[in-house]
């Protein structure tokens, strides 16, 4: 298969790791399949006397958006350094599907952040990591881009000599890919280092004073074709992993039992579902001086007739594709993995 063939719709998982195909149906094709890159919230130095007073989080498919407001209890002004933590990306091979919102090789989520609305302009940090070294360097010097995405990557590879190729290979920073199209035998290699990219910022709390931030940015999705979900034919295994990242109850799985189609002449039923999968990191909300005062979740399923599942306590539906969840003195002890069961455009 030709390396940018493959399906460039990988997805990103909060704590910049790539999801565990694991978790899905086996039966399911490696190129039917996206793997979510989890990702998560802003990153502060942890401060005894800054408060996280309120935290109003939306979860769609389309966007992430995040509003804190701080309050710095503190007698004098609190300066600290702030940081987004990207996803990493890396590939193990050129079959890999990750789902990267943007085209762009630094800003790949396209993230924005504000301090009491004001735009920040961040700055940018971005190592590459093969075998557990930083080989940064190495990849600028001879002209190839860092993000192991992109197709002028691949290109810059073609490019290079026989010699530097080997040095990549030895070094284990890219893999051989051949292939046959049709014009006979292609010779490619495929990167496999790690692109580690973070913005950052230092941030000052006025002592004595409320301020807010924000950031957006697109998600990456998860994405399934087809589920196994409400086939009887599902294994107990898959169904308990189901259940313990996304909290799928009977309600849901009666759902989606309702909703597959009759029996074909073999019978099997096919589900008209296709599965989309978010990540966030929630837990960084307990490093503050006191748990979240206001701790407010939407979460935007898309659609009135897709099915989602996530795992919260009192969860309330206030619109026919939003749930909310709200809490007082909130300390998270766990991430949030949301799940949605769509029906494909035909």
């Amino acid at each position: 298969m030709p390396a940018r063939a493959r399906k460039l719709s990988k997805v990103l998982l909060a704590g910049g790791q790539l999801a565990s195909l694991a978790l899905f149906s086996p039966s399911a094709l490696a190129n039917d399949t996206t793997a979510e890159l989890t990702t998560g919230g802003l990153v502060f130095a942890k401060s005894p006397s800054v408060e996280m007073r309120a935290e109003d989080l939306f979860v769609s498919e389309k966007e992430i958006r995040i509003a804190y407001r701080f309050y710095n209890a503190a007698a004098e002004d609190v300066t600290t350094l702030v940081a987004f933590p990207m996803p990493d990306i890396a590939f193990s091979g050129p079959d890999d599907n990750i789902a990267i919102p943007s085209e762009d090789p630094a800003n790949f989520l396209d993230f924005h952040t504000f301090a009491d609305g004001r735009e920040i302009v961040a700055n940018l940090e971005q190592k590459v990591f093969a075998d557990g070294v930083d080989q940064t360097a190495r990849l600028k010097a001879l002209g190839v881009p860092l993000a192991p995405q992109l197709g002028a990557t691949e290109k810059a590879l073609d490019a290079l000599t026989p010699a530097q190729k080997d040095e990549l290979l030895a070094l284990k920073m890219v893999i051989p890919n051949d292939y046959d199209v049709g014009k006979g035998e292609e010779h490619h290699l495929t990167p496999v280092w790690t692109l580690k990219t973070t913005y950052f910022w230092n941030q000052t709390f006025p002592a004595g004073k409320e301020i807010s931030l924000e950031h957006r940015y697109r998600p990456s999705l998860g994405e399934t074709v087809g589920t196994q979900l409400g086939s009887p034919d599902i294994e107990k295994e898959d169904l308990q992993r189901y259940e313990t990242t996304y909290c799928t109850d009977e309600d849901f799985l009666s759902s989606a039992r309702r909703a597959m189609g009759k029996p074909d002449k073999y019978g099997v039923s096919t589900s008209p579902f296709f599965e989309r999968r978010i990540a966030y990191v929630l837990t960084t909300g307990a490093n503050w001086a006191k748990p979240i005062g206001d701790f407010h979740l939407v979460v935007d399923k898309g659609a009135p007739d897709s099915l989602v599942s996530f795992c919260a306590d009192g969860v309330k539906k206030i619109s026919p594709t939003r749930f909310e969840v709200r809490h007082a003195d909130f300390t998270p002890t766990r991430d949030l993995h949301v799940l949605i069961l769509y029906r494909p455009k035909r």
